[in-house]
């Protein structure tokens, strides 16, 4: 009876866990591993794009890829694991429940907007976090075309100065004047509980975020938290009030509540503490990747932070470490040195650092390049060729 590898979530952890469990599979001749994808539908959603406009296109089918390398695939979203009979049951399109047996269990379902007690924000506020939220968001800024002009309609407060928040912040100015044209005067206000703008940024990529920020006409509310949100806009704590009929919560992600299924440790952000193999070490048999993971990048102190950059290579790493477990081989210890930002700045451009000290390398439209050729080729998925695929699966080669 073939040995079963499931992988729950088809993300971009995911996917290249299943990519690489393959490919080792199919360097070991006459192996008897079975691979399975859990996930709601065969595709990758690109996340790190759900800022940009025309949402519903930022998908990419997995099927054939899938087929190509004998990765079966089963439609359903996990509800729960039980680590003593290695099963997880699911639910269907349909609402039928279901189970899967493993032997190896790779969680890569991902991570979730965190959404605090905060008056309003349930039912007022937009998020990008997932395609349909972002879908449901974009839908809204059609819709304020049909809507008197008012300060409340021409302004967007977006909740959150982090990496998503700033993305999303510094494209709206052309998104708004593309709906509203050039002479109506829009705003877009962020709202950072920190002192200064990027406060766990490098200084040159501060400046950098500033300098755009300025250009684009992006205001920012320092030391500011949100008291309430309602339907004509939100309150801060220190009584200010900014009237809008838009405001979108970006401020911080925690990973998905399946995991809390998994005996374990976990940090500030509800991942799973993993061994060096990405297995979690009161279940031998599960192996925790992509955001689902707290882990290691190098020997000297760095963990990998809930970006596809770090998902992908995790994705390698699990998915190989898995097969190689039930092929009796050594696996590989997760090493990702290499650590590069690169921020989309809207209208500006872009700006490019390296290394963990952020060092800025490039910025404006040689940045945008380069922002351009990872978000838009770079994190896409392979080929549906085998040798393709499964040469840019291999945990060893070199991803940045």
């Amino acid at each position: 009876m073939k040995k079963q590898i499931l992988i729950v979530g088809s993300g971009f952890s995911g996917m290249w866990a299943a990519v690489s469990a393959a490919r080792l599979a199919d360097l070991e001749k006459g192996h008897d591993l079975k691979i399975t994808v859990l996930a709601p539908v065969p595709e990758l959603r690109v996340r790190p794009r759900f800022y940009e406009e025309k949402v519903s296109t930022l998908v990419a089918p997995l099927n054939d890829l899938f087929a190509e390398l004998g990765i079966a695939f089963i439609a359903g979203s996990a509800e729960r694991i039980d680590a003593k009979e290695k099963t997880v049951f699911y639910r269907d399109a349909n609402g039928t429940t279901s189970s899967a047996a493993y032997d190896k269990l790779v969680l890569a379902t991902g991570s979730q907007t965190r959404r605090p007690a905060i008056a309003g924000l349930a039912d007022f506020a937009f998020d990008i976090d997932q395609l349909e939220s972002a879908q449901v968001f974009e839908k809204h800024l059609d819709s304020l075309v049909a809507r008197p002009s008012t300060a409340a309609r021409n302004t967007v407060v977006v909740c959150g100065g982090g990496f998503t928040g700033i993305e999303l912040a510094t494209e709206l100015p052309a998104r708004l004047r593309a709906r509203f044209g050039e002479d109506t005067e829009t705003k877009v206000i962020v709202v950072e509980r920190g002192a200064v703008i990027g406060g766990r940024y490098s200084e040159a990529l501060r400046n950098t975020i500033e300098e755009a920020s300025k250009s684009l006409g992006v205001e920012w509310r320092l030391n500011s938290e949100i008291e309430a949100i309602d339907a004509d806009g939100v309150t801060l704590k220190n009584g200010e009030r900014i009237p809008s009929s838009t405001v979108v919560w970006t401020a911080g992600v925690e990973a998905s509540p399946l995991n809390q299924q998994i005996e374990g440790e976990r940090d500030n952000q509800g991942r799973l503490m993993v061994d060096e193999s990405l297995q979690v070490p009161a279940h031998p048999d599960i192996y925790a990747t992509g955001d689902m993971a707290h882990a290691k990048t190098d020997d000297v102190g760095n963990t990998a932070l809930m970006t596809c950059q770090h998902a992908i290579q995790l994705g390698k790493f699990a998915g190989h470490n898995a097969a190689a477990s039930l092929l009796n081989i050594e696996p590989y210890p997760y090493r990702q040195v290499n650590y590069v930002t690169c921020l989309d700045l809207g209208a500006w451009g872009a700006v490019y650092t390296e290394g963990w000290e952020q060092e800025v390398k490039s910025v404006r439209e040689e940045a945008k390049k380069i922002k351009i050729a990872i978000t838009n080729e770079l994190i896409y998925p392979p080929a549906a060729d085998k040798t393709v695929a499964f040469a840019a699966a291999d945990p060893l080669a070199k991803f940045v």
